[in-house]
């Protein structure tokens, strides 16, 4: 299990959920959903706040409504990514603060790199999985099978096979599965129907791998995160219910120091009103 190392922001509460979470250049980017100031860079050291970033509009939905969805980051090519789930697109900040942007043309949800150094879209409605350059070309779209419904995020290994998690609420369905690497088969799966036991999930929402493509699977409404072997067997709870507050909403792990971001948001009466990022030495 892992050990609490620190919490982000220290002191009070910040509004505004947290929808994102990546390191990138020993600096923390944070994504929060608010209409200005959405990206809260730290450094890794004492988590001192750096400098805010806000993700320009470009006209996509009305002033100070923000809908970004994730956030995800590139060493290769120093940049961070985020996905605007209302209006179709991902943003791109490389390292001089310059965004720009490229549409999807389907709504983007959970986001990762890939070896080759492309960006993984995964495409909760239409259970695709769009693989981008990092110029946002096109070069690969997978549909995946009719039982993976509402993916949320996925991960290509380095073999090239996909890990993804699936099942929102009121699906039948909760997992995360191992796909072959053009999407159309199920390799391995740890879940089925919805619940709070070991070898169950109450909407798994997000992945992050280690360097031995360990999976850590942030499950929402358990309020916990799960850590599975390579292939998707059970190894215990890497953060269990009672160190966390709120639900996990995104995961990063920094493979050097062995440290998960948990991204966690509290939730009332049907609004979030806060949001932190928790970190954990496993």
């Amino acid at each position: 299990m892992g050990e609490l190392v620190r919490s982000l922001p220290e002191g009070e509460q910040v509004r505004g959920r947290v929808c994102g979470v990546t390191l990138l250049a020993d600096e923390l980017y944070l994504l929060r959903d608010k209409g200005c100031d959405q990206v809260e860079v730290y450094d890794v050291i004492n988590y001192r706040l750096k400098r805010h970033l806000t993700v320009p509009n470009d006209g996509v939905t009305a002033p100070g409504i923000c809908t970004v969805a994730d956030m995800t980051s590139c060493t290769h090519y120093r940049c961070v990514y985020i996905s605007h789930h209302i209006g179709n697109c991902i943003h791109r900040l490389d390292a001089q603060g310059i965004f720009t942007r490229w549409a999807v043309n389907d709504e983007p949800q959970g986001l990762s790199v890939n070896a080759a150094h492309n960006v993984i879209v995964t495409c909760r409605v239409v259970r695709k999985i769009k693989e981008f350059s990092s110029d946002g070309n096109l070069l690969h779209e997978l549909i995946l099978p009719d039982d993976v419904i509402h993916p949320l995020h996925a991960i290509q290994t380095h073999s090239g096979q996909f890990i993804v998690c699936h099942g929102d609420l009121g699906d039948p369905v909760h997992r995360v599965c191992m796909m072959s690497s053009d999407g159309g088969r199920i390799v391995h799966s740890h879940g089925g129907q919805s619940g709070s036991h070991a070898g169950q999930y109450d909407v798994p929402v997000r992945l992050a791998v280690d360097g031995n493509e360990s999976v850590f699977v942030a499950d929402r409404n358990n309020r916990r995160v799960t850590l599975l072997s390579p292939t998707l067997e059970y190894v215990g709870q890497a953060v269990s219910r009672d160190q966390l507050k709120w639900q996990p909403r995104r995961l990063c792990f920094d493979p050097g120091r062995r440290l998960l971001y948990v991204a966690e948001n509290e939730w009332k009466d049907g609004k979030c009103t806060a949001g932190r990022v928790v970190v954990f030495s496993v």
